[in-house]
């Protein structure tokens, strides 16, 4: 069930990583509530395939190839968005990549493509669109984070690094764009069902052990972190900004 926000119809909403897994979820959400909605992402296959379903439906949503840590094509990518739908006044930084890497394995290469793809591209996304939300006097950025790092996940050094500073950047970002009338929070996901975690992770063994972690007894699905997102988007939580959201069954 999602509740419908008002407020959210018509307004300008970008959501990276958004054909598929969470990101897929929360483009779905914003459409229902018949928002202006873009999204990034590189994988052009399910991308496409969710604005044709999408446009099928009667629903309009506009898709931007881009990989998000060549930072020029990400600011063309953003700057088309804004020309084709108007300035983006709801940022949604939710594109990562959570690849599972040994310690001992990891070059300085593999470290710093972490870093870009779960990080920088959050500042230099929340950086561009910032002059339109200056010039309305409002706006929400909503950065995805993580838990990994708060329950001490082993196994992905570089990813729970990156996810972790994900909250310093947004308490950041909230004081230096409070004054503006903008709003950025952070929401960080639990073990989420997505397609793509069935398909490489969840194992019986895995599972077992989220249930025996969880307060809740089940598993969580994308949809519940986009309409924790919706809310935070809305004006239904004006006074919420510089804070971090955990959406993961009570696991932390």
């Amino acid at each position: 069930m999602t509740a419908l926000y008002p407020d959210l119809k018509d307004q300008v909403v970008l959501v990276t990583g958004g054909g598929s897994g969470i990101g897929e979820a929360i483009v779905r959400a914003f459409a229902e509530q018949r928002s202006k909605v873009a999204f990034i992402d590189i994988a052009d296959e399910p991308s496409l395939r969710l604005v044709g379903e999408l446009g099928a439906a009667g629903v309009s949503v506009h898709f931007e190839h881009c990989d998000l840590t060549d930072i020029p094509a990400l600011q063309r990518a953003i700057a088309s968005c804004c020309a084709r739908l108007g300035p983006v006044m709801i940022l949604v930084n939710n594109a990562a990549n959570d690849e599972r890497h040994d310690t001992e394995a990891v070059t300085e290469a593999l470290w710093d493509e972490h870093i870009a793809v779960n990080l920088k591209q959050q500042f230099f996304c929340a950086q561009a669109v910032l002059p339109g939300m200056k010039a309305a006097r409002r706006g929400s950025i909503i950065n995805l984070g993580s838990i990994s790092w708060m329950i001490g996940q082993g196994g992905m050094a570089a990813y729970t690094t990156s996810k972790s500073a994900v909250l310093g950047l947004t308490r950041s970002l909230a004081r230096d764009f409070g004054p503006h009338g903008i709003r950025v929070n952070a929401v960080a996901p639990g073990w989420i069902m997505t397609r793509r975690q069935l398909e490489k992770w969840v194992t019986p063994q895995t599972e077992a052990e989220i249930l025996a972690r969880q307060c809740l007894k089940r598993k969580l699905e994308p949809l519940e972190v986009a309409n924790l997102i919706l809310f935070l988007a809305s004006e239904a939580a004006s006074a919420c900004t510089s804070q971090q959201y955990i959406v993961d069954g009570g696991w932390v």
